[in-house]
């Protein structure tokens, strides 16, 4: 199990950015619509458009959390 602490290193860190990419363009997304920029669609669609953003945010991010504690339970019981 060694050998794939370098795997799930890297991709923890890849899923990270891309979660953090998500919440920036979900913000960039729903804020105009929020603040109405746009006066033909409702704001509320603005909100439901971050929430979406969010949860795929905090999925991300959980899968890349449960990688580092993997690495770490690895690294500890790898170094009996």
């Amino acid at each position: 199990m060694q050998k794939y602490l370098f795997f799930l290193k890297c991709s923890s860190v890849v899923i990270k950015v891309a979660a953090w990419i998500f919440l920036f363009f979900g913000a960039m997304g729903s804020v105009p619509l929020f603040l109405g920029k746009f006066p033909d669609s409702p704001r509320w669609m603005g909100l439901v458009i971050l929430a979406v953003y969010l949860f795929i945010f905090f999925v991300f991010f959980l899968i890349a959390k449960m990688a580092d504690i993997l690495v770490e339970i690895i690294d500890t019981t790898g170094k009996d």
